[in-house]
């Protein structure tokens, strides 16, 4: 079971009220995923945020020029947030979550996530401007990835 305090220790939600944390610790799931399998596609439907409990992953892009992926970040530290399209329109990943091991994982289904955010807008407010740090760091990411590519 997902717990308040557990929450607290990402830094997607430092200083975030207990009481709103308690909430959103109700809708988690924790889910274990092999090494070698996918998390979620790029161009798949997005309704799950997911913070890493342990373990790594790859995110890739399919390069309309290149017959692989190209890996544009990894995300390897507990406590690092994946899967920002979930909460984010047009709701759509933008890349694929590619598991490098055996990966724990706390899955948030995005509607419930983005219906608590709403019912307590100082947390939502303070939660969206962590979720466009996570975003401004994965362009830098992609770009400097895709630049070694050309």
């Amino acid at each position: 079971m997902i717990t308040k305090e557990f929450l607290g220790e990402f830094e997607l939600f430092k200083g975030i009220p207990e009481s709103v944390l308690h909430e959103i610790a109700g809708i988690c799931q924790e889910i274990s995923v092999k090494g070698g399998d996918v998390v979620f596609r790029e161009g798949e439907k997005a309704d799950l945020l997911h913070l890493l409990v342990k373990g790594s992953i790859a995110l890739r892009v399919k390069l309309t020029s290149r017959p692989e992926h190209v890996t544009v970040s990894i995300v390897a530290r507990p406590h690092q947030t994946l899967g920002w399209s979930g909460v984010v329109k047009p709701f759509h990943y933008t890349a694929t979550a590619f598991c490098e091991e055996d990966s724990q994982l706390i899955a948030i289904p995005a509607q419930g996530f983005l219906d608590i955010l709403a019912k307590h807008p100082e947390a939502g407010y303070a939660i969206m401007l962590r979720i466009t740090e996570i975003i401004s760091d994965r362009l830098r990411n992609s770009r400097q990835a895709l630049l070694k590519t050309m």
